[in-house]
């Protein structure tokens, strides 16, 4: 049990450190290795608490960045579509739904890097559009930040205005997700209930070592730095759903 629980603390802390800036990752970092001991229910019930604690320290770090229409006109479809999504989750095929957004991201990616100067206009109707993505991907395989990071590098925000917006959006969805996943019957094992508070507080460790990363890229560079980590996450998720 102490080897699990300190390859589980590992994960998260990674995990939690390049997900603090690049605003995705952490779900698609953690559920493969949380699955290979927990089942499917469990996994997410965990991966979504990792996730929702991340983007407390993440709001708590990046909090002056906030874009508060634009947390509000994601939020609102994304927290409806989540709770959709996380009742359906038993019901899909999961393997098959990773790789269909594995090769959505990807395509997004290899179009942002030969189109650089691509923006999508910061507006309502293009908001909604990606949290409803964002929340339904979010909620039915607890896969989504890399769908919401799509729309908002369109945008082409300052870096902490985009990891607190990130941040924010991704505390409301994800708040509604763990709250399904648990009403729906899921609850920790024992394992995971004594790594509870080691796994919680290296989130928090996790996200100042992100902080202090972010620092050294610069702001014009951000968006292309976030487009690999997007492109390393699409090929993982086609290849290893």
């Amino acid at each position: 049990m102490i080897t699990i629980i300190f390859l589980l603390i590992f994960a998260t802390f990674v995990a939690s450190m390049f997900g603090s800036f690049t605003g995705f990752g952490i779900s698609t970092m953690l559920i493969p290795i949380f699955i290979l001991f927990f089942p499917p229910p469990v996994t997410l019930l965990m991966v979504g608490i990792i996730h929702w604690f991340n983007n407390v320290w993440r709001l708590t770090l990046y909090r002056k960045g906030l874009i508060y229409k634009l947390v509000l006109y994601f939020g609102v479809p994304g927290t409806l579509l989540s709770y959709t999504g996380a009742r359906l989750s038993v019901e899909v095929p999961q393997e098959l739904l990773v790789r269909a957004i594995g090769f959505v991201i990807l395509f997004y990616v290899l179009f942002i890097y030969v189109k650089e100067n691509f923006e999508v206009e910061v507006s309502k109707k293009n908001a909604v559009l990606g949290g409803g993505l964002y929340g339904f991907s979010s909620g039915i395989s607890g896969i989504g930040g890399e769908i919401r990071s799509m729309f908002l590098l369109s945008y082409k925000l300052p870096k902490s205005v985009y990891i607190a917006t990130t941040g924010a959006i991704s505390l409301i969805v994800d708040t509604t997700r763990v709250i399904t996943y648990f009403s729906g019957g899921a609850r920790l094992s024992t394992v995971l209930l004594y790594a509870f508070p080691f796994l919680i507080l290296t989130t928090l460790i996790g996200a100042y070592f992100g902080k202090a990363l972010v620092k050294n890229i610069p702001n014009d560079k951000f968006r292309l730095v976030v487009g690999a980590f997007l492109l390393i996450i699409s090929i993982k998720m086609i290849v290893f759903p």
